[in-house]
């Protein structure tokens, strides 16, 4: 039986192996089907501390790992949980068709990308339409292209620099008359030649008359009304984030959106549950305070075994 398991490898998982580790708890790390998490889908990484050029997002979250296994954090890569008990302690787990017992629980499963929810947005996915633009944007499809950006916030505008690299012109919609993105990057984004803000602005549709390639969309103005079509050959959803927390609903507190809500510091309605990161954080949602959270977890889950195993 496990001391400590804990799911999801981003900020928040690597920070709470690498505390639980040092802290001898030898704890198991299960990554899911995307190791690192969200952060390795990013380019450069400026804020957080201790790189004062940036770090990569992959390279930043490769030196989390390691750090978390020098101490002795087991990785079970690329394993999704297929299903949790958490009626009784021990807790358990399957994982790839196996039971796995552990005495505490830490999730830190994160978030995913929100989509426009359009059928055509389905079907035309991988075909144009993406939700990483440092993991697509250099498809030769997209080269001296106009591509779009859909969203307002930080994310959706390092979306649009990164393509800057790549299209011919960076169109980004967004449904208010002002980014929702920090102060520095919105004014990097605004100044860029490439990039052209489409303010007051939703995408009703994603349009491509043989399903084989996106050729526009089509927007909306939300003030007057007034809708047209596009020319691009890439949509990038940049419109916010879920909560992996679907596996645990009915079984854990969380709001009307999904995201956990813990009874106490880190921990949940059940002794012997922790959350930490993106999953439980729908305010910040930056590395820095999904790694504090991790490092919280950690700590909550060595006092919480320390005070029923005395």
């Amino acid at each position: 039986m496990e001391k400590v398991v804990i799911i999801g490898s981003g900020c928040a998982g690597l920070t709470a192996a690498i505390y639980a580790a040092r802290s001898n708890l030898s704890p198991v790390v299960l990554t899911g089907i995307q190791p690192g998490g969200l952060l390795t889908t990013t380019s450069t990484v400026e804020n957080y501390p201790g790189f004062p050029e940036g770090v990569e997002g992959y390279e930043l979250m490769v030196r989390m790992q390691k750090q978390a296994e020098r101490f002795g954090a087991r990785m079970k890569l690329l394993q999704p949980l297929e299903a949790v008990d958490l009626s009784k302690r021990p807790f358990v787990l399957t994982v790839d068709g196996e039971r796995m017992e552990t005495e505490t629980l830490i999730i830190a499963t994160g978030a995913s990308h929100r989509h426009l929810g359009f059928e055509n947005e389905r079907l035309l996915e991988k075909k144009g339409v993406t939700y990483c633009a440092t993991c697509d944007g250099a498809w030769p499809m997209f080269r001296n292209q106009p591509l779009v950006v859909v969203g307002g916030g930080d994310s959706a505008c390092e979306e649009a620099s990164y393509l800057t690299r790549f299209g011919s012109q960076i169109f980004l919609i967004h449904r208010r008359d002002s980014l929702r993105a920090s102060k520095i990057m919105a004014e990097r984004v605004l100044a860029h030649p490439k990039i052209t803000p489409v303010w007051d602005s939703v995408v009703t549709d994603i349009l491509d008359p043989k399903l084989d390639k996106v050729t526009a969309v089509r927007i909306k103005n939300v003030k007057t009304g007034k809708e047209t079509d596009l020319p691009c050959a890439g949509v990038f959803v940049a419109v916010g984030h879920v909560p992996n927390t679907q596996l645990f609903k009915g079984m854990l507190d969380m709001d009307e959106n999904g995201y956990l809500k813990p009874a106490r510091g880190t921990a949940m309605n059940i002794p012997g549950v922790f959350v930490a990161g993106d999953c439980a954080d729908h305010v910040y949602r930056q590395a820095i305070t999904a790694a504090g959270s991790g490092c919280s977890a950690a700590i909550d889950a060595e006092r919480f075994l320390a005070s029923v195993n005395v």
